[in-house]
């Protein structure tokens, strides 16, 4: 087969895979009460019917509910804001139509007013009303989206993150049109999350500043007819409540994480048909010496976020069926760093989804540390998915260009059991395919029958004990086949070169 061809024939099975999950039918059980959301309902009703519908995500969050309810949202309407979930609630769809849409901000940023000219020479317009962090602005669905320029802060002022010498000018450093700065300095903190102790400002989703966009074509407004802001916002804030499933919904524009749930072990959440999209890339912090920050050190930035995640303990985790893509970072992931508490992930399951444009595809870590020696990870399965273009998507504008995986394990500890990876498809990465290492051999995840392919000359990856991964670093080339048997054991993988 030719290049082409290859490419070709696993679009169509990725086409037929989206079209499988935009297009699936409702089929919830629900044994408690149901509650119905619409655009024309109304927050007074009692939601018991679509004809006495609540209108909001906000008073989605505040009602009160009992385990077993569910709550539906219309398919075809709109939805902005963010859902506070409640313990053993289905949140689902109801209707004909596409899916229900829930985006973050309050509204679409489309229109001329909300823009004024403050640089007539640069192009440099500015939003006439505060807002949240932006990860970046998505222009016409998709059609294009901002590079946010982040500078440094250190000493009680903005420098760029190049020359902190220099003064950070949004007008000087936007070299390209829909060039992205949020501004905002005017809640400081001295308390980083690492043990420095230099004031930095506090990004929250309690901090509104000042957003300024290079247009080269004119106000924003005019020009399209979609602009959508990833604000500094979740959309399900699952926290530590259990069983909650969240079904059939299209969820996009966030700019934090689509669903974030974490604690000593959530249990039972379930994410299943739905559309997860462009998601993250608010600032997490200014501060910290983040190692893959080239330089380190004071002053570096680390930026939000994932599709789904769970930090902490967990049981009973599944993500099925979904198609996920544009992440800044993660299209799933369960994480922790255990400061010497015991946690135990259990019962993971990732299946038949197609997980596209993100930095990483699937992430798992397990870093234990401050004498932890029990954590572990177990029953975990990663089947069936369709994994395309790592590190392709607008995620890939962050610093640490060289991370992109679609399985990425990164080098902890990774204590783990009965962990098994198989009848994937691994399309292209622009760094590596896989990043998988253990402190153990017996920790390492039992691949097989997985279909890899990448471009000639670039990586498989690494997968290995930590003692001695980096002898499996993996190029993909015409000896690739031989040395992913001999690297993980199994006779079944397909491998094509692009």
């Amino acid at each position: 087969m030719t290049a082409q061809e290859i490419i070709n024939k696993f679009d169509l099975l990725s086409e037929k895979r989206k079209s499988e999950i935009l297009n699936s039918k409702d089929d919830l059980h629900i044994i408690g009460n149901t509650y119905y959301v619409s655009c024309d309902g109304n927050d007074e009703n009692d939601g018991l019917s679509p004809h006495s519908a609540w209108a909001t995500l906000g008073k989605v969050s505040s009602k009160k509910l009992n385990k077993g309810d569910g709550v539906l949202f219309r398919r075809g309407d709109t939805f902005r804001g963010s859902v506070i979930t409640q313990d053993g609630i289905t949140y689902g769809a109801y209707g004909a139509g596409e899916k229900p849409k829930l985006y973050g901000w309050n509204k679409n940023l489309a229109q001329p007013s909300l823009w004024t000219e403050v640089d007539k020479d640069k192009h440099i317009y500015k939003l006439t009303e505060k807002i949240l962090d932006v990860g970046t602005l998505v222009f016409n669905e998709g059609e294009k989206h901002s590079i946010k320029l982040i500078p440094s802060f250190i000493s009680g002022k903005f420098v760029c993150r190049d020359n902190e010498l220099k003064p950070f000018v949004f007008s000087n450093e936007a070299t390209r049109d829909l060039d992205l700065y949020w501004h905002f300095d005017e809640d400081l903190t001295t308390l980083p999350s690492r043990g420095e102790n230099f004031p930095i400002p506090n990004v929250s989703d309690n901090s509104f500043g000042d957003l300024y966009l290079r247009c080269d074509s004119g106000n924003p407004g005019e020009i399209f007819s979609s602009i959508e802001a990833l604000t500094h916002r979740h959309m399900f804030k699952v926290g530590e409540n259990s069983n909650v499933t969240i079904d059939n919904l299209c969820i996009k524009y966030i700019g934090v994480h689509a669903i974030s749930a974490g604690g000593e072990c959530v249990k039972g959440l379930r994410v299943t048909n739905c559309e997860i999209g462009w998601i993250g890339g608010c600032i997490q912090h200014y501060f910290g010496t983040d190692p893959n920050y080239p330089q380190g050190g004071r002053g570096s930035v680390t930026r939000y976020g994932n599709g789904v995640e769970i930090y902490g303990g967990c049981a009973d985790y599944e993500v099925s069926s979904c198609y996920i893509y544009e992440v800044y970072d993660a299209g799933v992931t369960h994480q922790i760093t255990t400061d010497g508490k015991k946690y135990t992930l259990a019962n993971i399951r990732y299946k038949n989804n197609l997980i596209e444009r993100c930095v990483y595809s699937i992430e798992y870590f397990l870093d234990m540390n401050n004498g932890d020696t029990k954590s572990i990870m177990q029953n975990v399965r990663i089947c069936e998915n369709i994994l395309k273009l790592s590190g392709y998507g607008w995620g890939q504008q962050r610093h640490n260009v060289d991370t992109p995986a679609h399985i990425k394990g990164w080098e902890y500890v990774n204590k783990a059991k009965d962990f098994f990876i198989y009848d994937n498809i691994l399309d292209r990465s622009n760094y590596r395919l896989i990043h998988i290492v253990a402190d153990d051999v017996e920790s390492l995840p039992k691949m097989h029958s997985n279909t890899y392919i990448q471009h000639k000359g670039k990586m498989f990856g690494t997968y290995g004990a930590n003692k001695n991964c980096s002898k499996n670093t993996i190029t993909y080339d015409e000896n690739a086949s031989n040395l992913l048997r001999n690297t993980l054991k199994n006779e079944n993988d397909i491998t094509y070169i692009i």
